[in-house]
């Protein structure tokens, strides 16, 4: 392990090989990067971030860039998947090959960097090929990683991480039951933040008889918009209008597919009472939570740390979210409420309760700006900067 101690060295943030470090996109691992990016301690040395040439140039200013060129893709015979087949090889003990391939392209590069604390967001199969003579490999996980990996596998691969950071203990506990017993230890939980000064009241709360729900994730059907189209639907209430921000990915020139064309058909039977928006910027994004009464995140899988709940809280919005992953995490007590995922009738209800009592609206509001504020990206900026300290 490299000898040099955290405060010497840099962060060096490698995102997802292809992702886009820019404010024009809306996926969460550059969202995370930039938010410690930007608010880290003042005395530390400026972050890099290493991103795929040719990917967005608008890029965020809160790290210097490293540009690196992306491998060609590896053809499988029979359609089989880079993943699938990493994840063969690793079940017989081999190195998964595709996966590592990406990486060494990121690091080709790493024997003339000035040290590093090299953070791979979701890069299991970065670390081991970190020169932990020179830099200090830790692994920053969003997700579930592990699945397909045996503690055996999972100890050979993680043994030079210096840290595995989760954004939540939900997942934090998903991934300690995938490593062997010595890395345990080496787990540490960082919950991620939020831009308060993106994301803030831009209008006043209920302005007008109406209440105003907002839905912004991904058209897939992993995020519920189809649940809250059923919820407002069951309500028949001209008094709460929806809108739905999202594509399938994070382009408004995305296809539409199947389950978005099926969302856009059920919002046209509820007439004035839904708007169906594509993909949106960030700054966007934020103008429209800005000036919403209510925020949903009805997912129905476990996210591991859904960032709309925080800027939701942040804009002044109450907010409604699954009791599924790590949402209760954030949506607890006072400031937010909770519903069975998939469950219709449960946030029917709770929106209905949210119309016909504003005194409830309002405190719920501001209790989440408080929670927000108190958990913005300064907060876990210093979260991880204390842990890193205790663990390097």
């Amino acid at each position: 392990m490299a000898s040099a101690s955290a405060d010497s060295v840099r962060p060096l943030h490698v995102i997802t090989p292809g992702d886009h470090y820019s404010p024009q996109t809306g996926s969460a691992i550059p969202t995370v990067v930039h938010g410690l990016c930007a608010h880290g301690p003042a005395d530390a040395a400026k972050p890099h971030v290493a991103v795929a040439r040719g990917t967005n140039p608008i890029r965020y200013t809160s790290a210097d860039i490293i540009e690196y060129e992306s491998p060609t893709p590896i053809r499988y015979p029979l359609g089989l998947s880079s993943t699938r087949a990493d994840a063969a090889t690793g079940r017989v003990g081999l190195p998964r090959f595709s996966a590592r391939r990406s990486y060494r392209a990121v690091l080709h590069d790493q024997d003339a960097w000035a040290s590093s604390l090299i953070f791979g967001h979701n890069a299991p199969q970065l670390v081991p090929l970190v020169d932990t003579y020179r830099h200090i490999p830790i692994l920053y996980a969003h997700n579930q990683l592990l699945r397909t990996y045996s503690k055996r596998e999972a100890g050979r691969t993680l043994s030079p991480a210096a840290a595995v950071i989760c954004v939540s203990d939900f997942l934090a506990q998903q991934t300690v039951a995938h490593l062997p017993p010595h890395l345990h230890g080496r787990v540490r939980v960082v919950p991620n933040g939020v831009d308060t000064g993106l994301f803030f009241r831009r209008t006043p709360l209920r302005s007008s008889d109406v209440l105003t729900v907002t839905f912004v994730g991904r058209m897939i059907p992993e995020k519920g918009a189809d649940v809250v189209l059923e919820a407002l639907a069951m309500l028949n209430r001209d008094d709460i209008r929806l809108t739905l921000i999202g594509s399938r990915g994070f382009s408004a020139t995305d296809p539409v597919t199947p389950f978005e064309r099926a969302v856009r058909a059920r919002a046209s039977e509820l007439g004035g009472r839904v708007e169906v928006q594509p993909f949106l910027p960030r700054d966007q994004v934020a103008e429209a939570l800005g000036s919403t009464d209510v925020v949903v995140v009805p997912s129905r899988w476990p996210e591991p740390f859904a960032l709309t709940v925080l800027e939701g809280m942040a804009s002044g919005a109450a907010v409604v979210g699954s009791a599924v992953g790590g949402i209760p995490e954030s949506v607890r007590g006072d400031h937010g409420f909770l519903v069975p995922p998939g469950d219709a009738v449960a946030l029917a209800e709770t929106l209905e309760a949210l119309a016909d009592d504003e005194a409830l609206l309002r405190r719920t509001a501001e209790f989440g700006v408080r929670y927000a504020t108190d958990h913005d990206w300064r907060y876990a900026a210093r979260t991880l900067h204390r842990h890193v300290l205790e663990l390097v």
